[in-house]
């Protein structure tokens, strides 16, 4: 039990209505009464170093990550930290790292292709190629971070420019975790950066960016298989780019970055001969700039989509920098990992709209139930705010709530049981202006609640024995639902390319999965 765990408890044993008196006696009780031996204490002392141990590696592994990461492109090249590694101890660990490689491979069978490594990557390469050194392997760990530490050099300018830019990139998963499931927060993000990093890092040169998803091409199949619908652009650029398809038949590079998976850069668009202009207003005398094309990975590296740049609208002609290109790959890759975290909630939503469906007629006596999403905190205290998303009452009408709802700890002193929900991770029973409510968390694979279920069924003093029972399974069955949605973005698995089509299959999927679940219950019962 962590401390709110434990507070929550002690609060459910002694009851509401209880005197001070009797908490301070079950208080004393508590202190004299509970023993540790000697072996419970050695083994609790033992899983907390181990736990620090733990948590000190994984931040000295993502600081090497970092210095190796110049600019900020959120991986590795495998042949380059390979070709270092081999000189470690003037190459005498040869066989070591060839198994690790090895292991590693088969870990992320993406790899071999791909040859990028992702800081959970590299942290399981060095983890791998520690454990086959004959030292202990907190040692190793130590050993190999000095030398790769020491293997790199950066520049004041550089540390600065690299700080700058990750900050920049964390605000777009920001913008994901704080959006209420909106992809249009992430798309605005996502360019806000771009165009922050080419005034301030790009001789503040003028760019346009513009994000295509990939789709089934069932518009004209006889122009291909697949289409590039662009779904999001810079301000200027909205009345040329913005809702446009671009067919295989058509000028282009982007089916190019598609297909290889690699960013494609034209250093000058004039010269090129196969680039498409959508702008055609522009006189082609002034058709002139680089244009940057880049792949979007999920978390699988398939590539769903194209996030293109360029500086078209820039008169002084410049080009794109060696580091200017690898941070717009961090960007891509920042963008990938928030638009698919906004794709995770939306499919936890969509899960939850057929188990209250299914809930309702069995269960009238419940008033409302309300559903509410975690989001981080933004002021001071950085403490999580509670967004309210859909309402649904005890006629099965549902309130999707688009406009933001939040409520605050501080600001919402009579839900202040959604927070302790929130806190503990387990049921909350209370009565709250006399109506009693039953919170329930929506955990994440560690356990952690990201989303309650606020269920009240009014003056009720307890649901039925029948509607119950059945409120139990809706909700046993939601969270196996859930959990299994949280498990769908695995890495070990071969890249190929992913439809925006696809996204909306998982949707309707993760809409049928609390009814597969459901059917899986039954058979266990018959």
């Amino acid at each position: 039990l962590n401390l709110p765990q434990f507070v929550q408890l002690m609060e459910v044993f002694v009851g509401e209505d209880v005197s001070l008196p009797t908490v301070k006696r079950l208080i004393s009780f508590i202190k004299e009464e509970y023993k540790q031996t000697g072996e419970e204490k050695m083994e609790q002392l033992e899983k907390v170093h181990r736990a620090s141990r733990v948590a000190q590696r994984k931040l000295l592994l993502e600081a090497l990550f970092e210095k190796w990461d110049n600019n900020a492109c959120g991986f590795l090249d495998l042949e380059e930290v390979d070709a270092v590694l081999s000189t470690f101890k003037e190459g005498m660990e040869q066989e070591a790292l060839r198994k690790a490689k090895q292991h590693l491979c088969s870990r992320y069978p993406w790899l071999s292709r791909v040859g990028k490594l992702s800081p959970k990557a590299f942290q399981t390469f060095l983890e791998l190629v520690a454990s086959e050194f004959t030292e202990d392997e907190d040692e190793a760990i130590d050993n190999l971070v000095e030398f790769l530490t020491t293997s790199v050099e950066r520049s004041g300018t550089e540390c600065l420019r690299s700080f700058t830019r990750r900050k920049w990139l964390h605000s777009i998963q920001q913008a994901a975790e704080t959006s209420g499931v909106s992809v249009e927060a992430v798309y605005k993000a996502a360019f806000k950066v771009l165009s922050q990093d080419a005034k301030a890092h790009g001789d503040n040169k003028k760019i346009s960016a513009y994000i295509a998803l990939l789709e089934e091409n069932q518009l004209a199949p006889e122009r291909g298989q697949t289409l590039l619908r662009y779904v999001a652009c810079t301000t200027d650029d909205a009345p040329y780019v913005l809702n446009k398809i671009l067919y295989r038949d058509m000028k282009g590079v982007s089916f190019t970055a598609v297909e290889e998976g690699k960013p494609i850069f034209v250093p000058r668009v004039q010269l090129h001969g196969n680039i498409h202009f959508w702008n055609y207003d522009r006189p082609v005398e002034e058709r002139k700039g680089s244009l940057l094309v880049l792949p979007l990975h999920d978390a699988r590296w398939r590539v769903f989509g194209i996030l293109g740049v360029d500086t078209l609208q820039d008169q002084s002609e410049t080009i794109f920098l060696t580091h200017e290109i690898g941070f717009y790959q961090g960007v891509s890759r920042a963008f990938s990992k928030a638009y698919h975290h906004i794709r995770t909630l939306k499919n936890v939503l969509q899960m939850t709209v057929p188990a209250l469906d299914w809930l309702y007629p069995r269960a009238p006596s419940i008033h409302t139930v309300t559903t509410y999403l975690v989001e981080p905190g933004k002021g001071k205290t950085r403490d999580y705010a509670l967004r309210k998303i859909i309402t649904t009452d005890n006629t099965g009408q549902k309130e999707i709530h688009s406009s933001p709802v939040l409520l605050l700890r501080k600001e919402n002193l009579l839900r202040d049981y959604l927070f302790k929900c929130t806190d503990t991770s387990v049921v909350i029973c209370t009565s709250v202006c006399r109506e009693q409510h039953i919170v329930v968390p929506l955990r994440d694979l560690s356990g952690q609640a990201f989303g309650i279920f606020d269920i009240s069924f009014g003056h009720h003093q307890k649901l039925p024995p029948h509607e119950h029972k059945d409120l139990l399974k809706m909700l046993k069955v939601a969270q196996a639902a859930c959990s299994e949605i949280l498990k769908m973005s695995p890495e070990e698995t071969e890249p190929t390319n992913v439809l925006e089509a696809e996204h909306v299959a998982n949707s309707r999927h993760a809409g049928l999965l609390f009814h597969w679940f459901m059917l899986q219950d039954l058979r266990k019962c018959v």
